[in-house]
């Protein structure tokens, strides 16, 4: 197909295909001339997951180039999702250094109590360490105790991750496995954090309907008619 083919099939803009050509991104196409280009199947679906990784995912482009280098290696899948989560972005404030600091120690008290093997080098310690401080700030303090729970229903999820990556494993294309590794972790995470706040709109409708009397949560009686 040419370019302009493959703009319509992918719904991106030519002109931001040829920059992902030219950072690298997007693997050339197959020259058949000095002005024509030929594309296939397997461009489509590099630019959907460049769309997945910028768009949903957030990363830069240099993430996403160090992304796409791990699923085109490819490395094991496990591996792959290790690339993906480092990549991720992580902003602490150099400014705040000191304050996030003082909860790191509650951090590593937490992956202690849960047994987990994460690096001390690990950017998501001082993500977590950054969200505690801005809790804390507006009076809302989460000891060990009161994260764990969270914790717990935070390794289940992970444990059906890995589950369903070893579950592929045994698949013979390699890359469509290590870009299924970046998927989870990108695309699957806002999925869950939506199922969150749809239960949680469950969970207060249902105790808000408990708390009605019987006259309160009867339906209005239709106006008589005149």
């Amino acid at each position: 197909m040419k370019i302009s083919d493959l703009s319509r099939l992918s719904g991106t803009p030519v002109g931001t295909i040829k920059y992902y050509l030219r950072e690298g991104l997007l693997p050339p196409g197959r020259p058949l001339g000095a002005t024509l280009t030929l594309y296939g199947d397997e461009h489509v679906q590099r630019l959907r997951l460049i769309r997945a990784l910028t768009a949903r995912g957030g990363l830069s482009i240099a993430a996403t180039r160090d992304v796409l280098a791990a699923i085109d290696e490819p490395l094991d899948p496990l591996a792959t999702l290790g690339v993906v989560h480092y990549a991720l972005p992580t902003p602490v404030d150099a400014a705040e250094t000191d304050a996030v600091d003082e909860q790191a120690p509650r951090v590593d008290e937490l992956v202690r109590a849960m047994g987990w093997d994460v690096s001390a080098d690990s950017p998501h310690r001082r993500a977590l360490a950054a969200s505690l401080m801005d809790l804390s700030r507006l009076g809302i303090e989460y000891d060990t105790g009161d994260l764990l729970p969270y914790a717990e229903l935070a390794a289940a999820a992970a444990k059906l991750d890995v589950d369903r990556l070893e579950e592929l494993d045994d698949a013979e294309d390699r890359l469509r496995l290590a870009e299924h590794a970046a998927i989870v972790v990108l695309l699957l995470e806002p999925v869950l954090a939506l199922l969150r706040r749809m239960a949680q709109e469950n969970e207060t409708r249902r105790r808000a309907a408990w708390a009605r009397t019987p006259e309160e949560a009867a339906p209005n009686p239709p106006a008589a008619p005149r």
